[in-house]
């Protein structure tokens, strides 16, 4: 399974992804990283950019972090 390696800006002003050179992608969020909102947001928005079902997509590192390891 594919991984990518993402960066979350939590309390953006706007909701992005930002896919970066090195083949990583940033992801603006509104969401606050309380309770796990940010995270779900995260794999909404991620699902939505690579149109893969959100269930398809799961943090394997970073819950708690900014850096995260996401799978497909």
């Amino acid at each position: 399974m594919p991984e990518i390696k993402v960066r979350v800006i939590p309390r953006a002003k706007l909701n992005a992804v930002d896919p970066q050179p090195d083949g990583s992608v940033r992801v603006h969020t509104t969401a606050a990283p309380s309770d796990g909102d940010a995270n779900a947001a995260v794999i909404k928005m991620l699902a939505r950019h690579f149109d893969v079902p959100k269930s398809h997509i799961r943090i394997i590192r970073g819950h708690t972090t900014r850096d995260k390891v996401i799978e497909f």
